[in-house]
């Protein structure tokens, strides 16, 4: 994102003292502006596909739509959009399901003026936000949620991952190509992917390779 481009923010939260500090912190910042502001999820999702902004800054526990639920929502209703979770919970639950449901980012209330701005852009930018201190929680939590690969299963996607198919894999380790592709489709379901590279990448972030 070039700099003399405005990063359009909606904000999302049923407190509006907290709502108004995030708009303050936020609008002290060149090239952020606070298109909308809501106190529900349900708000949050119909301002988003009105206003189409590049941020959505969501409370991850409102009455009624909480933050996850409505990450889908709006990122159904503006693909455009990108969504960071902020708030006071730090679970390793809360924010695996928060980054499951496809936000780009999640931090603390607690964050700094200047990691609030900084979150902002490097989601406008593509990137994935987290604070520093919850890393340690997402690993540990998709660790768990992910069932664990057979021996079988890590082998044929080491091979997977240099490249060779399943006929080649299949000679390395003296299986038919039917067995490898079985092995293949029982770590998809583990990895909840569809394909053989996503497997590979879901793999490697998680430390299974």
């Amino acid at each position: 994102m070039n700099d003399d481009i405005t990063i359009r923010v909606l904000l999302a939260d049923d407190h509006p003292v907290v709502r108004e500090g995030l708009c303050a912190m936020l609008e002290s910042a060149d090239g952020i502006s606070v298109v909308g502001q809501a106190s529900s999820g349900e708000e949050a999702v119909a301002l988003a596909a009105r206003l189409s902004p590049d941020i959505v800054l969501l409370d991850l526990r409102m009455g009624g739509m909480d933050g996850v639920e409505a990450t889908g929502h709006v990122l159904r209703g503006s693909p455009g959009s990108k969504v960071v979770i902020v708030t006071t919970y730090e679970s390793d639950a809360d924010i695996l399901r928060a980054v499951e449901a496809g936000a780009s980012g999640y931090l603390l209330k607690g964050s700094s003026r200047q990691e609030l701005i900084n979150a902002v852009q490097s989601a406008a930018r593509g990137e994935t936000v987290l604070t520093p201190s919850l890393a340690p929680k997402l690993f540990r939590a998709r660790a768990v949620e992910t069932p664990p690969l057979s021996e079988r299963e890590t082998e044929v996607l080491r091979l997977v991952s240099q490249g060779l198919t399943n006929a080649e894999i299949g000679r390395r380790l003296f299986i038919g190509e039917a067995t490898v592709k079985t092995h293949l489709l029982r770590a998809f379901r583990k990895l909840d992917v569809s394909d053989r590279t996503s497997a590979v990448i879901t793999a490697l972030e998680r430390g299974l390779l």
